[in-house]
Parts: C-alpha cells; sequence; structure tokens
C-alpha cells in the first residue's frame, strides 16, 4: 500500500467515525432529527455571532417537565434561552430536550423558514385576543407528560428597560402540572426596527440561570386571582433580581 492510498484510508476511517457519531446523536434526540439539526446549528450561528456566554450549566431537568420563565427582548430570546442545555448540571445528561414555546398563532402557521421552526420546535400556536383555553390545556398536558414549556411572561417582546407586569398564568400552569419555575434572564439580546434585523446585528449575549423555584406548598389551595398574582409577582422579582433590573408588579400587589 503506497502513502497515499494509507492518507486515503485513514481519511475514510475518520470520516466513518464521524459519520457514526452523528447518527448516534441523532438516535439519542427523542425529539426528531429536525430539533436536532436545529440544535446544532443553533449552537453554532449563536457561539459565532452573539458570544453567547452563561453564569453556569443549564439548570434544566433531564426528563421531567418544567416551565422556563425568560425576559423577552428579541426574537432569538428562544435560541438564546436553547443554547446550550444539552450540558445540564445532571450527570450524565448529554441529550437534547427541545423548549416548546407559547408562539403567536400568525407566526406558526406562516409559510417558511419561520413557521417551519416553529413547528419543529414543537410550539405552541396562541392566538393574540386570548379567548382561547386550549394552548393553556396543551401546555398543562405537555408540562404532565414531562416536557419542557418556555413562556415569556410579559406577553410580547419589551423595549424598555426592567419588566413588565406579567400574566399570571404561569403561575397557574405550574400549580396545575405540579412542575418548577426556572428563572432565565437574557443580557444582550440584539434588537432592531424588524423581525429579521436581530438575526444579522452581532452582540454579546449573557444568560443568568437561576435555581428551580418549586411552588407545591401552594398547590393544594384555591387557585384564586389573588393568589395567581401574588405567585406570578414574586416569580417576576425572582427574574428581576437575577438580571439585576426592576419589576413593575401589579396594581392588586401594591394595594
Amino acid at each position: 500500500m503506497t502513502p497515499d492510498q494509507l492518507a486515503q484510508l485513514v481519511l475514510l476511517a475518520y470520516a466513518a467515525i464521524a459519520v457514526g457519531l452523528v447518527l448516534l446523536s441523532v438516535r439519542r434526540c427523542r425529539d426528531g432529527w429536525r430539533v436536532w439539526l436545529l440544535y446544532f446549528v443553533n449552537r453554532l450561528f449563536v457561539a459565532f455571532i452573539f458570544h453567547w456566554r452563561a453564569n453556569g450549566r443549564c439548570p434544566y431537568p433531564e426528563s421531567s417537565g418544567a416551565i422556563i420563565l425568560s425576559n423577552h427582548r428579541s426574537p432569538l430570546d428562544p435560541m438564546l434561552a436553547w443554547m446550550n442545555s444539552h450540558l445540564r448540571s445532571e450527570e450524565p445528561a448529554r441529550s437534547i430536550r427541545v423548549i416548546g414555546y407559547l408562539m403567536a398563532r400568525e407566526y406558526y402557521e406562516q409559510p417558511g423558514l419561520v413557521g417551519w421552526i416553529g413547528r419543529a420546535m414543537q410550539s405552541i400556536p396562541v392566538d393574540r385576543n386570548g379567548r382561547d383555553i386550549g394552548p393553556t390545556r396543551e401546555a398543562i398536558r405537555r408540562l404532565e407528560r414531562g416536557d419542557l414549556i418556555g413562556i415569556f411572561p410579559e406577553g410580547g417582546i419589551n423595549m424598555g428597560e426592567g419588566l413588565r407586569e406579567a400574566n399570571p398564568g404561569i403561575a397557574f400552569l405550574a400549580l396545575k402540572a405540579g412542575v418548577p419555575v426556572i428563572p432565565v434572564y437574557i443580557h444582550g439580546a440584539p434588537q432592531g426596527e424588524s423581525m429579521t434585523e436581530p438575526f444579522y446585528t452581532p452582540s454579546r449575549v449573557r444568560v443568568i440561570y437561576g435555581t428551580p423555584i418549586d411552588l407545591s406548598p401552594w398547590q393544594g389551595q384555591r387557585k384564586s386571582q389573588e393568589l395567581l398574582q401574588i405567585l406570578t409577582d414574586a416569580l417576576m422579582r425572582k427574574l428581576a433580581d437575577l438580571g439585576g433590573v426592576r419589576y413593575t408588579p401589579s396594581v392588586n400587589e401594591t394595594k
């Protein structure tokens, strides 16, 4: 065998090993090849363009349900909160877990890349009028099944400073499904005049993970509007503390 033939054989062996590792990784992704592909494209894109950093290992659970509670300043926030979620604090956690975000129906049903990503990420379409309780039921069903659900409780992108008043639905979901809430504050997410501009605007992003918050002590109580608002405000203060920003509480809390 000539040196050139030996070199080609070694390269083929390396290629076969690489393909085998990729196929093994795809098989371990329980949410399918589309999620696997999006996740690794996301890791490369976010790391290169946005210089993503975090304060520690990702605290998302390995197999049980949880709510990921985040501030919302950019259309890129779901990607930033998902980054490196396979490197969790539980060992030997290395599997990819999708975060199903509540997503405006007009984007979910939009033809093209945005809609495809939303459906591949198992997002839950939500009507902006808030009259349909179907998305809430679907979120509870998934949480009880052991899925991760992502929520931006401010209701939309917040271009201002601090955190706005949150919808008490976050506390209702956590109590109803009996799952913890994990606050995640995102600093430095790119913004822009359009939905697409942030995707090509370089920035330096820092994600701050908080410890999971257990609401089980209140699970047996009547889910009154007052209790839900008190718990929601408490969750939002935890999120604000992570980011070192101010939270504007509900009117009910200040009375």
